[in-house]
Parts: C-alpha cells; sequence; structure tokens
C-alpha cells in the first residue's frame, strides 16, 4: 500500500486514538488477555500489582498494568465474532499501523492474544465448573473469515471437509472453516486442561442447539457434532468468539489462544450454578503462566 489508509476505514477519535478501542499504541502490552464480559477485564486487573492505563468504550474495558514484573492488558470484547472483528482489527493497527501517517510499519509486530471465557461441553466427560478446555483448533460457523482474501491461507481445509462429510452439514448455513491457534502458547498455557476443537457460533441459542419458543431447523446438529473425531481431535465444547480470534489472528500474524470454564455441559443439560471462582482460578493460572516467560 502506497498510500494512506482513507480516515473511513482507518477511524480515530479526535485524541488520535483507535476509534472504538479508544486506546493509543503505547497503551497495550504485547501480551493480552481477551474477555467477553467488561467485568472480567476489571476483574483481571484486580491481580495486577500496578496499573498504569484505564479505558472505557461501550463494552470494551481496557487495563494494562504490571504482573510480577510482566505487562499484561486485560480487554474486555463483548460477545459474538462481529465484536472480535473489531477488536482484533483495531488491536492489529495499534500494533502495524503508524496512525499519524496512516502507514502500516514496516516492521511486523505480532501480540500474544489469549481469551479467557466461558462455554458449554459438548462432550460427556468434562463436567461443569473445575473444568478448563484449551482449544487447538477453532471451528467456526459463522462464516466470518472468508470476507478475507487470506482466508485460503489459513483455514485447514482437509479438518473442514471431514467435518463438512461427517456432519452431513447442511448446505443452508454459512460454509465453516478450521483454523490452528498458537502451537507456543498451547504449549505454554495449555498444561493440564482438555484439549481439542472449539466450535464457535454465531450466537447463543439456535446456533447452539437450544430451543425455547422458536423451534431449529437443525436438531440434530448437537448430536453429530458430539460424534466428530479427526486424526483423535474432537469437538470439546461450544462458544461464540474464538474462531474469529484465530482466523483473524493468523491472517495478521498474531499469536492465539482459547481457554474457557466449562460452565454447562451440552450432553448431560448440567449447568454450573457458581461458576466464578473457577473463573478467577484460569485468570490466576494464566496470569502465572505468562509471568513465568
Amino acid at each position: 500500500m502506497t498510500q494512506p489508509i482513507p480516515a473511513s476505514q482507518l477511524i480515530l477519535n479526535n485524541e488520535g486514538a483507535i476509534y472504538h478501542l479508544n486506546l493509543h499504541p503505547e497503551e497495550i502490552a504485547d501480551d493480552i488477555i481477551l474477555v467477553g464480559d467488561p467485568g472480567r477485564a476489571v476483574e483481571i486487573a484486580t491481580f495486577f500489582d500496578k496499573i498504569e492505563v484505564e479505558s472505557q468504550n461501550r463494552e470494551l474495558v481496557t487495563r494494562t498494568g504490571y504482573y510480577h514484573g510482566k505487562r499484561i492488558t486485560a480487554l474486555s470484547t463483548g460477545m459474538g465474532t462481529d465484536n472480535l472483528d473489531i477488536v482484533m482489527n483495531e488491536l492489529d493497527a495499534l500494533a502495524n499501523i503508524d496512525l499519524k501517517t496512516r502507514m502500516p510499519k514496516e516492521k511486523h509486530h505480532a501480540l500474544n492474544l489469549i481469551r479467557i471465557g466461558t462455554c458449554g461441553a459438548l462432550q460427556p466427560d468434562i463436567e461443569v465448573e473445575n473444568s478448563f478446555v484449551a482449544t487447538r483448533y477453532a471451528l467456526g460457523l459463522d462464516g466470518l473469515i472468508y470476507f478475507y482474501q487470506k482466508n485460503k491461507e489459513v483455514n485447514e481445509i482437509a479438518m473442514r471437509d471431514a467435518f463438512i462429510e461427517q456432519m452431513d452439514y447442511p448446505k443452508d448455513l454459512p460454509l465453516p472453516y478450521v483454523v490452528e491457534g498458537s502451537k507456543e502458547l498451547f504449549d505454554r498455557l495449555a498444561q493440564g486442561y482438555y484439549k481439542g476443537v472449539t466450535a464457535t457460533a454465531p450466537g447463543f441459542y439456535g446456533p447452539q442447539g437450544r430451543t425455547l419458543r422458536m423451534p431449529l431447523a437443525h436438531p440434530e446438529i448437537n448430536r453429530k457434532i458430539e460424534t466428530f473425531n479427526y486424526n483423535g481431535w474432537r469437538i470439546c465444547n461450544y462458544e461464540m468468539e474464538s474462531s474469529a480470534l484465530y482466523g483473524l489472528g493468523k491472517m495478521m500474524g498474531h499469536n492465539c489462544l482459547t481457554i474457557c470454564v466449562a460452565i454447562a455441559n451440552r450432553v448431560t443439560e448440567k449447568f454450573a450454578n457458581d461458576y466464578h471462582p473457577y473463573v478467577r482460578k484460569l485468570v490466576g493460572n494464566t496470569l502465572e503462566r505468562l509471568s513465568e516467560h
């Protein structure tokens, strides 16, 4: 790109901060913990020894500080892959675009992006509450990465096609995709957890097989997902953000990992009434492991 990025595409506010996140480049760390809930970003900051940045715009809450000498950012994204599209593009802009000249930087800067969230288990052996699930592969049922040219470079086509074949996947739903996360972060942060494929749905109710008053078009999908196997990898859980995190992150050259607390089991129909202590435990584990490097 030889021309500056237009103002309608790279949007900055009156203070020169990136539009939605309301952040300047120096206000984010290289290690960023992403959470859906704004309150959870604030809670993570209670672990910090020192807080140097506090920002909020809409549901996007940021706290940057230090944990045992390690500079870390906690950032809430809100729910869904559409929100992740905003957050990922703006984080990448902070790392890799000169906001004053509106030109991409010559040297690429990679971020470590770790999502900590909650999920619904899709395997009967994964108990609710004190079970942590680390995502090796994210299975996108949302279609987001197909809007970007580089999707073919990151999409695990063989695994995607095996999923479509084994599921007899309905042709009237968005084309799935599969993206592998960071092996380095996986090895550093996922010890002792369940490991597998995470299915990312574009909604909480119908797209995850829940029905209240609206009948489902394809009620058999969850049962089929439970049986999927590709080279020993099974689909462990449902959530709503990881495919966008992995897909966009890999296309942009960032390192991404998701670890979730299982607060529901869609096979046994159990739900954890008080899962917050386990989320806090996962946060503590993650901060400790990050600070060791």
